[in-house]
């Protein structure tokens, strides 16, 4: 069976003068050592985060973008660090790329990844570790941080219950033919037939979730009060029993068979080489002709192409999510554009689920806390520990 990396306890528990000269670069005069940093007087933290524009200039509680740069900049300032914040992170002369060769700290974002591949961490000669804030480390090469030392740690259970309530949103949204429904009302247009034969009820349908982690169980727990025909999980870790009889689910060990057997499937488990693809032209073969299908784990569990192909021809009948395998996703990207042969069927968004202003907050306080134990050299709590000094510390990533 296909090992996806969940594990039980998934359950439970740039000053504005240097922007003038580049902006999309704010990146201060480094000052004086700081005494209470145990590791690196005076180190840099390289941080690579999305533009807010506007909206960020509006609202300080957007967190996440380089406008607001976490909350952080007058912290670290404060203790004599040096602290660079870009969006810049493509190509050799990106400033992702210029100020990782010494930086000492990386905080990067799920929601604009700065890819830290085998080659930019060789180049890495400072790199003690990287920080993820949000959930999902994928864009960091594992592996090599593992072969160099450096740590890798994420703000785990920060965005869950924001992206549980998304794929439920989303679930909703496709079943109901919910988003050409509004498009007709914006055109001006009032046919209920045309999107009333393509409208569902929720109730009385087997929905099954790849992945029943920290996402996927709040995704079973949300999905109770709509007794749904029957709740389904493919897992390599089985939950508790007593977990499972809590949201009445039940597992199905192989895939072929759990997607079969489903009207909607969503994608709930990390992306790493064992879920790369996991979802291809083969695989929705096997599903039920006319399913539905939410992915807001990663773009790149599901191939491109073979989404496209089977919600042209109807073998599913919609797509939702706001993962792409490259972000952002280029303007000719097929998900942004695709249909089924009704000309519904498309719930893609930006990649916002897990950014809400609620865990915006969550997970810049947990990138501080993970910075503070760092900096006094005390111990991480456990959970966030992805790459730890003394090896891989979590199964969410597959076995290693």
């Amino acid at each position: 069976m296909l090992r996806l990396g969940l594990s039980q306890a998934h359950i439970r528990r740039g000053l504005l003068s240097s922007a003038a000269k580049s902006p999309r670069l704010l990146n201060p005069a480094r000052l004086a050592p700081s005494l209470s940093h145990q590791s690196t007087a005076g180190m840099k933290v390289l941080a690579v985060l999305y533009a807010g524009g506007e909206a960020a200039k509006q609202e300080p509680r957007l967190l996440g973008t380089i406008e607001n740069q976490l909350g952080l900049r007058k912290w670290l300032e404060e203790q004599g660090h040096e602290y660079v914040v870009t969006e810049e992170k493509e190509g050799p002369d990106s400033a992702f790329q210029k100020h990782i060769v010494d930086a000492e700290v990386l905080i990067t974002t799920p929601f604009h990844p700065g890819y830290l591949t085998h080659d930019l961490i060789q180049k890495a000669k400072n790199l003690k570790i990287c920080i993820t804030a949000g959930v999902g480390s994928d864009h960091v090469d594992l592996n090599a941080a593992l072969g160099k030392g450096i740590e890798v740690l994420e703000v785990s259970g920060s965005n869950v219950v924001s992206v549980a309530e998304h794929v439920v949103m989303s679930i909703l949204l496709l079943v109901r033919n919910f988003v050409p429904a509004h498009e007709m009302i914006e055109r001006g247009d009032w046919q209920v037939s045309e999107v009333a034969r393509a409208a569902y009820d929720l109730e009385g349908k087997v929905v099954g979730t790849i992945g029943a982690g920290r996402i996927g169980y709040r995704v079973l727990q949300r999905l109770l009060p709509f007794d749904c025909k029957e709740l389904l999980y493919y897992d390599y870790n089985p939950l508790p029993e007593e977990a499972a009889k809590a949201v009445k689910v039940r597992r199905v060990e192989d895939l072929k068979e759990f997607v079969s057997q489903c009207d909607v499937v969503t994608v709930n488990c990390p992306l790493h080489e064992g879920t790369r693809g996991l979802v291809n032209a083969e695989l929705l073969k096997h599903f039920k002709k006319g399913a539905w299908l939410v992915n807001t784990a990663r773009g790149a569990i599901c191939d491109k192409d073979a989404v496209a192909a089977a919600l042209k021809s109807g073998q599913i009948s919609g797509y939702s999510g706001d993962v792409w395998n490259v972000q952002p996703a280029p303007k000719d990207h097929p998900w942004r554009t695709m249909k089924n042969p009704l000309g519904g069927g498309n719930g893609m968004v930006p990649h916002y689920s897990g950014t809400t202003l609620d865990a915006q907050a969550r997970y810049a306080a947990g990138t501080k806390s993970i910075l503070e134990n760092y900096l006094l050299n005390k111990p991480q709590e456990p959970h966030n520990v992805i790459v730890g000094k003394k090896g891989y510390e979590t199964k969410a990533y597959g076995q290693r």
